[in-house]
This record gives C-alpha cells, structure tokens and sequence, in this order.
C-alpha cells in the first residue's frame, strides 16, 4: 500500500510540475510575443517618423520653436500628435518603455522641451480650449525618457544629454532635407 502511495503522490506532484512548467512556458511564450509586436512596431513608427511628409512637419515644427517671436503658431502639429501616439501606446504597455527611449528618447525631449520653453504651450493650450489632456500622454512621455536618462546616466542627476541642448536637436531638425516623393 505505501508503494501505490508513493506512485499516486509521485503522479499528482509529477502532474503539477508539469502544468506549473507548461504556464511558465506559456507566459514566457507570450512576453516574447508582446517584445517582438513592440519592437515591429516601433520600426513601423521609425520608418513614418523619417517619411518624407514627417520630415517636413518636423522641420517646419522644430524651425517655429527655434524662433524668438514664434507669431502665428503652425497648422502641421503632426510631430507632437506622433509623441502623443507614441505616449498612449508605451502607457497602455504596447510599446516597451526603454525600447521608445533608445530609439525616440533624443527627439522626444528635445521637442518636450522646447514646447514648454520659454512659454509653457501644453498649459497655455489646455487653459484655452478648458481640457486638461491635450497632449498628456507626450508630456508623460517626455517625463519617463528624463527618468530612465537620469537612471542609465553614470553621473547622478545627469541626462544623456544636456537639457539646454534641446536647441541643439531642433537646429538639426530644421535643416533637415525632405527627400523626392516619387510619382504613384
């Protein structure tokens, strides 16, 4: 009787750590399912962030920050409706937080920067149109790109780059040349 004991416990702990293993595979299955979707993504927003129609938007954009009198502001807000997809979907977990900062983090803010200096826009924008999330989830995504440059900087307290040389990325993208698009 102790031997049929011993082979019915051996099954029943047998059969557990084989349905334990099976959901560990299983989750470890789908977290590298989730990696690759965020990482395919995030080339598919790299490839339309150097589209020629979003180069030409980033360079009339960063060109209007530039300006001391900045007057009529631009109709073309596409680069900051681009973060602000980008925010939703690193929010909402689809896009992997420190993929978005290796391949984004620079422009993302840089361009942060620059709309709430000298004059802060975002809190302008949402005063006058009474709607406190207008462009919320590039401004929270502004702020975790700061976090994780301050936690892979070596130095404490320090960014990748200095945050006064956001002036610096703009000017690159003013200059930025809009290739040909080819007829259809």
């Amino acid at each position: 009787m102790t031997a049929l004991d011993f082979t019915t416990w051996a099954t029943i702990i047998g059969t557990w750590a084989l349905v334990v293993g099976t959901l560990v595979f299983a989750y470890w299955q789908l977290r590298q399912a989730q990696r690759l979707h965020s990482s395919t993504t995030l080339l598919d927003l790299r490839e339309r962030f150097y589209s020629p129609r979003m180069r030409q938007a980033r360079k009339e954009l960063s060109e209007w920050l530039l300006r001391e009198d900045r007057g009529e502001e631009p109709d073309d807000w596409e680069v900051g409706i681009f973060f602000e997809l980008m925010g939703a979907l690193t929010r909402g977990r689809v896009l992997e937080k420190r993929m978005v900062w290796s391949a984004f983090g620079t422009w993302i803010t840089a361009y942060h920067k620059a709309i709430i200096t000298p004059e802060n826009l975002l809190t302008k924008w949402r005063e006058e149109s009474n709607d406190p999330l207008i462009f919320a989830d590039f401004e929270w995504l502004a702020k975790q790109m700061l976090d994780f440059d301050r936690r892979l900087s070596t130095a404490p307290n320090q960014h990748r780059f200095s945050i006064t040389d956001h002036r610096s990325v703009l000017e690159s993208e003013s200059h930025l040349r809009i290739p040909a698009v080819p007829a259809p």
